[in-house]
C-alpha cells in the first residue's frame, strides 16, 4: 500500500531575500517615475491675480505639457549639441579605453600594473572636482596651456571640444578596465596558436583580440551613449568660466532650469519624460543595429 506524497509548503525565504531589493527598488525608482508621469500632466490654473487663497490651484493639463515639451525649440537646440559632444566624446574614448586595453595586454608590455592603474585613476575623481581642475587650466591667465596653444579653450567654438577632454580624461579609465577584463578572460592558447602561424601582435589584436571583445565594445558603447545623453556636470560646473554655456546647454540643463530656477515642475517633469524616451530609443536602436550587423540575428 502506497502513501499519498506529501506536497512541500512554497519556502517563503526567497521572497524574504527579495523583499529589500523590491522595497528600494519601489521607494527610489517606481514611485518617482510614476509621480513625474503626474506631473507631467499637471498645470498650475490661476484664477484672477493670483494673490487671494485658492486663487492658484493643479488641474489636469492632458498632455499639454508633453506637447510644448516635443515642439520646444530649446530643448532640440540642447540635443543638437550633445549628439555634437556625444559622438566625439564617443569616438575618442572608446578608441583610447580599446588601445590602451590591447596595450596592456600585450605580452610585451612593461610595468603593466602602474600603468593599469595610472590610467583608471582619473575615473576615481569625482566629475565636478574634474570639472572644476580643467576649468582653472583653462583660464586664459592661468592656463600653461594657453602658453603653449594660442586658442581660447572656453570661446564657444572650442567650449564643446572642451567638455569633452574633461569627459574623455575621466572615462577612458573605466572603459579600459571593462575591455582589459573581458580580454584577461580570453584563453592564451588561441593567442599562441597564431604566433605559431606566424601571426604578428598586430594581426592577432586585429583579427582575434578585436572580435572576441565585441560584447564588452557593445555593453561600453550603451554605457556611454547614456552618460553622454546625461551630461550634466561637465557645462553646469564649466559655466561660471565661460558666458558661452547657456543654461539650456543640454537637455538636462534645461530640466534643473525649469525645476529650481523658474520653478515650473511640470514643464521639467515633461521634459524629463522626453528625455528619458529619447535615452531609450537610441539605446535600443543602438543595440537592434549591432545585434542584426554585428551578430546577424533577426
Amino acid at each position: 500500500m502506497t502513501r499519498p506524497v506529501k506536497r512541500r509548503r512554497p519556502s517563503l525565504a526567497p521572497y524574504l531575500f527579495l523583499t529589500p531589493a523590491v522595497v528600494l527598488f519601489t521607494l527610489f525608482l517606481a514611485v518617482p517615475i510614476g509621480y513625474t508621469g503626474y506631473l507631467a500632466t499637471r498645470r498650475t490654473q490661476v484664477s484672477g491675480l493670483g494673490l487671494g487663497s485658492g486663487s492658484r490651484r493643479e488641474v489636469s493639463a492632458g498632455f499639454g505639457n508633453l506637447a510644448a515639451a516635443v515642439t520646444d525649440g530649446e530643448l532640440w537646440a540642447g540635443w543638437l549639441r550633445v549628439l555634437g559632444y556625444g559622438a566625439l566624446v564617443l569616438v575618442v574614448m572608446l578608441g583610447l579605453a580599446l588601445l590602451f586595453a590591447l596595450a596592456l595586454d600585450s605580452a610585451r608590455v612593461r610595468l603593466a600594473r602602474f600603468t593599469r592603474i595610472a590610467i583608471f585613476l582619473p575615473y576615481a575623481v569625482p566629475g565636478v572636482a574634474a570639472s572644476l581642475l580643467w576649468g582653472f587650466l583653462y583660464l586664459p591667465s592661468l592656463s600653461p596651456i594657453r602658453a603653449v596653444l594660442d586658442v581660447d579653450l572656453l570661446g564657444a567654438t572650442t567650449i564643446t571640444y572642451s567638455m569633452a577632454n574633461v569627459a574623455v580624461w575621466g572615462g577612458t579609465g573605466f572603459n579600459m578596465l571593462v575591455l582589459y577584463t573581458a580580454l584577461r578572460a580570453v584563453p592564451r592558447d588561441y593567442y599562441e596558436a597564431a604566433r605559431l602561424d606566424g601571426a604578428s601582435e598586430t594581426r592577432i589584436a586585429l583579427l582575434i583580440k578585436i572580435p572576441l571583445l565585441l560584447p564588452a565594445l557593445i555593453l561600453t558603447t550603451v554605457f556611454s551613449i547614456i552618460a553622454t545623453i546625461q551630461v550634466f556636470t561637465e557645462p553646469t560646473t564649466l559655466r561660471p568660466f565661460t558666458n558661452t554655456i547657456s543654461s539650456t546647454w543640454s537637455p538636462l540643463m534645461k530640466v534643473y532650469r525649469d525645476a529650481f530656477v523658474t520653478g515650473d515642475l511640470y514643464s521639467a517633469a515633461a521634459t524629463s519624460i522626453v528625455i528619458a524616451a529619447i535615452s531609450l530609443v537610441l539605446s535600443f536602436g543602438f543595440l537592434r543595429v549591432v545585434r542584426d550587423r554585428a551578430f546577424g540575428e533577426d
